[in-house]
């Protein structure tokens, strides 16, 4: 409800040094690393290069049961590496519906077929990865027959279950920046039910990067300055031929945040400032790792550990606390660098 999210927001803002006030009594959402493998090999990310496989304990994660009600958490999105590389996939599913807990799957797509019937039962929606028409698909995501693996997937899971929402997400870079509006075609031939986009990050450590990425891999990635107008133009003629799909949030951003895309290419070239996005991510969620690292989120160091203690008092520790209290997201370096914030409305 509308009044719940003022606990939510940082408390303290108001004095600042009080960390104590930076509780969390709520927490809507929970990013939840199921497994540390991937089956892609991404150009745009390197959590494919992790030696170990390991994968959520799911006997370990079982003992957080007692915060996930207490903290209300109403939806948890299973990531990675590849949630569906886990052993007890369906089990987790059951203990997070047995809550009452919405699960959401994020996906390559690549197992939906062959695990189509644990997805149908167990996940209340599933979220694609689709970098664009089939050759550009395959040829980023490095593996050869992966658009075909999400085709049969999704036609799976629309057999067994034909009302199950799965949606696409593109994430925009040199290899197919010029390729939104046939992004949005293929979305529509695969029958998802939606399609978003965001800019690839270049600039930070998550997705497994030990160090931030030196400027010759960036450029491998991020947009040369007539490419940043190339995608410009792109995002003018999607504009002005899919109208309807922007009225209908079939394409899910407005035109204005896809124009945000072009812009956060040009802070990567120093063209402009960056501009840190609308975010209370760090107050209304929490990203739990296989190892029981606590992040605010994707983007930003871990400040608690739930391997030893509740996650409940994980969120809540000193680290976490001080770390809500000093965080201004429009003028911390990583906030403005950021390529997908979440800004929560309990009234929505």
């Amino acid at each position: 409800m509308p009044g719940e999210l003022n606990l939510l927001i940082p408390a303290g803002r108001e004095q600042k040094g009080e960390w104590y006030r930076e509780r969390v009594r709520s927490l809507p959402i929970l990013l939840l690393n199921v497994h540390e493998h991937c089956n892609c090999r991404c150009m745009m990310c390197d959590i494919w290069k992790r030696k170990d496989g390991r994968e959520l304990d799911l006997a370990a994660f079982e003992r957080h049961r007692e915060s996930l009600e207490r903290l209300g958490v109403r939806r948890v999105v299973l990531t990675g590496g590849e949630p569906l590389l886990h052993q007890n996939f369906a089990g987790l599913c059951d203990l997070l519906r047995g809550l009452g807990i919405r699960v959401t799957l994020l996906t390559t797509g690549l197992l939906l077929f062959e695990r189509a019937a644990v997805v149908a039962e167990g996940v209340d929606e599933i979220i694609i990865s689709l970098d664009g028409p089939e050759e550009v698909h395959d040829r980023i995501r490095r593996v050869k027959g992966a658009y075909r693996l999400i085709e049969q997937g999704v036609r799976e899971i629309r057999d067994r279950r034909p009302r199950m929402p799965v949606f696409g997400r593109s994430t925009v870079q040199k290899a197919n920046h010029r390729l939104l509006r046939r992004t949005v075609a293929q979305a529509r031939q695969l029958g998802l039910n939606s399609i978003s986009f965001l800019a690839a990050d270049v600039t930070s450590q998550a997705f497994n990067r030990e160090l931030v990425w030196p400027g010759e891999r960036q450029s491998q990635i991020a947009l040369a300055p007539s490419e940043v107008q190339a995608l410009e133009r792109e995002i003018d003629a999607l504009v002005e031929e899919n109208a309807a799909d922007f009225q209908t949030r079939y394409i899910v951003e407005s035109p204005g945040k896809l124009y945000r895309i072009v812009r956060r290419f040009r802070e990567q070239l120093g063209d402009v400032e960056p501009v840190s996005p609308r975010c209370n991510a760090p107050w209304i969620s929490a990203v739990l790792e296989v190892d029981g690292s606590v992040r605010p989120c994707f983007f930003h160091q871990r400040f608690g550990d739930a391997s030893d203690q509740s996650l409940e008092a994980a969120i809540n520790g000193r680290e976490a606390r001080q770390f809500r209290a000093s965080l201004d997201v429009a003028t911390n370096p990583v906030c403005q660098r950021c390529v997908c914030s979440l800004y929560y409305d309990a009234g929505d």
